[in-house]
């Protein structure tokens, strides 16, 4: 088995991407089980990169919210010689990603809005502290027994900062990016309202809002075609449909916020979320509703994380 810097030895590879590998491994300095994400250098990689992981790694590690896979560490490995491998040590999430739960058909709307206020309740946490995620997807949420955890901040950045990558090149996945993301905008928050949106969207149907086969297709029908509503869903309250369109929305100031979306997502289902005790400096107005202005008055009060195990994950 490998080993870095003589403390985290890795077991078995959990999960790979185009840039990095997880690991799950065992701290031993610690005495625990955690996931060792391995940033892999591409064939031009010098030290750079290494500093933009660290930052990231430092952004994550400022969030502590119990819907949020905490970071614990960050280091270099020599493993590929004259270039330093950065690898970041994780919370190891017990469960099945949301992603392999949807490969079975859309979840009953219940369980579909009680994770998706987990996510928009982790997201709010972000927001709180100026990071957006940027690719929330169901390949970026465990279903755990004590609840949801988004992992992956990967490719996070501070609200409204250029993107690191070359010009005209965006990170994230194209099905769940905002409009003005696709124009080259800078992410803010409302990006991760968007994606929000698609995902429940998802969750609730087993499908996207948009007809195509393609990410060509895709792409192209997103630019030219604004997403479709929702299909009737027996007992859906229509607050949760009409928040799942209000985060489709193409102007980013025509979306709720994280809070608010975690607020009335929470209340629909009678479920419990932690959110931000204060209302981010940089947040924008919401659009006035009913259900927006019922919920910014009980945003005045943290309400305790979820008392009972998430039956989604299945434990």
């Amino acid at each position: 088995m490998r080993t870095l810097d003589g403390r985290y030895q890795l077991e078995q590879r959990i999960g790979v991407g185009g840039m990095s590998e997880v690991w799950r491994a065992h701290d031993q300095v610690l005495d625990r089980p955690v996931a060792v994400k391995l940033i892999l250098p591409g064939p031009d990689d010098q030290d750079g990169p290494v500093d933009r992981i660290r930052a990231e790694a430092r952004s994550a590690a400022r969030l502590v919210h119990p819907n949020v896979a905490s970071v614990h560490d960050f280091g270099t490995s020599s493993t590929w010689p004259g270039r330093p491998m950065p690898y970041i040590v994780m919370e190891l999430a017990e469960g099945e990603t949301l992603a392999a739960h949807l490969r079975a058909g859309p979840l009953d709307w219940r369980i579909s809005v009680r994770v998706c206020a987990e996510v928009a309740a982790a997201l709010a946490a972000a927001h709180a502290e100026g990071i957006v995620h940027r690719d929330v997807k169901p390949a970026n949420v465990i279903l755990t027994p004590a609840g949801v955890k988004v992992l992956d901040f990967g490719i996070a950045v501070p609200a409204g900062a250029p993107d690191p990558m070359p010009t005209g090149i965006v990170l994230g996945t194209p099905a769940y990016l905002a409009p003005e993301q696709l124009d080259g905008v800078p992410a803010t928050p409302a990006a991760d309202m968007y994606a929000l949106g698609v995902l429940l969207y998802y969750c609730l149907t087993a499908r996207l809002p948009y007809d195509a086969v393609t990410t060509h297709e895709l792409l192209g029908v997103r630019r030219r075609q604004p997403p479709q509503p929702l299909p009737e869903i027996d007992g859906l309250p229509p607050e949760v449909a009409e928040l799942c369109h209000s985060c489709l929305a193409d102007g980013p100031e025509q979306r709720p916020t994280s809070l608010i979306a975690a607020l009335v997502l929470a209340e629909a289902v009678d479920a419990r979320v932690y959110v931000p005790m204060t209302i981010p400096t940089a947040r924008r107005p919401a659009p006035i509703s009913p259900w927006t202005e019922r919920a910014a008055t009980e945003a005045t009060e943290a309400v305790p994380v979820l008392d009972e195990p998430n039956r989604a994950s299945g434990r």
